[in-house]
């Protein structure tokens, strides 16, 4: 799709200057289940820096579109690129298949509604490590400047809200953002499956959905389940560097905590959620 894409723009577009590609932070990282079905993780030694080798026989997606996006682009000498690596975004997207923050706001919401604590649906190492996010709008604020700066030309960059976060602070403040009943990572209980654990909550969503007005949505367009079981389970922290773009010019930023919350806020006021 982005070969025929660029085949058709770049002959006819002649004031075209610059492409941009958003890939993302898994260019390092190589998964992979054993024979006994369990995930295993493979990558770089974090902090990831974007000078790091492709991992060898990884049938990497990313690796495919760079290669595509170097080959179209080199047949017009006057275009330009950047390649954009954003770790786990912070966003509002209700259609998107990978939408964390509007999956765990509904996963509160249900929590709230059916009048139970929200528990950590992940590992203790996922609970306790540190991890990057990116916020949407400055992903976007970074494409627009490699788009215009010279300095950001032909070249691959990392974009993270540039701190870092701990799910154990997060999962608090969901909590409180949505009312529900907080509690902490409880090492004695079993890890719970939310694909299995809201696999008979359309109804209850719908009923959630009725009594608040929100927009209309079936409960597996919102509810990611395996996207966020695959997040929260089995990960330790997987840090991006994110030093060339602030080498080259780019001094944007976010606090992730408080775009948690902005994004959270989106969904209240766009009717996803209560």
């Amino acid at each position: 799709m982005l070969r025929n894409v660029l085949k058709a723009v770049i002959p006819n577009a002649p004031n075209l200057r610059h492409i941009c590609l958003q890939t993302g932070a898994k260019h390092y990282v190589k998964m992979q289940r054993s024979i006994d079905g369990k995930l295993h993780v493979i990558s770089h030694d974090p902090p990831f820096t974007e000078d790091m080798e492709r991992l060898e026989n990884s049938h990497n997606f990313y690796y495919t579109l760079e290669d595509v996006l170097f080959d179209e682009v080199s047949r017009k000498s006057s275009l330009t690129w950047s390649i954009h690596r954003p770790d786990l975004i912070f966003g509002f997207s209700p259609h998107s298949t990978l939408n964390i923050v509007g999956t765990l706001c509904v996963y509160a919401t249900i929590c709230k509604h059916e009048g139970i604590p929200l528990k950590f649906p992940g590992t203790k190492d996922t609970w306790d490590s540190y991890f990057n996010a990116s916020d949407a709008n400055l992903v976007a604020e970074h494409q627009i400047w490699a788009a215009v700066s010279p300095q950001g030309k032909n070249k691959a960059f990392n974009i993270t809200n540039g701190d870092v976060f701990k799910w154990k602070h997060l999962w608090k403040v969901l909590a409180e953002q949505i009312g529900v009943e907080y509690v902490g990572f409880d090492e004695t209980e079993k890890i719970i499956s939310l694909s299995e654990m809201m696999k008979d909550k359309g109804t209850v969503w719908e009923k959630i959905v009725r009594d608040n007005n929100l927009i209309s949505t079936a409960l597996q367009e919102v509810g990611l389940w395996a996207f966020a079981n695959m997040l929260l389970a089995e990960w330790t922290s997987r840090l991006c560097s994110i030093n060339r773009s602030k080498e080259h010019g780019f001094i944007g930023f976010r606090n992730s905590i408080n775009s948690f919350i902005f994004w959270i806020q989106k969904a209240k006021d766009s009717r996803l959620i209560p």
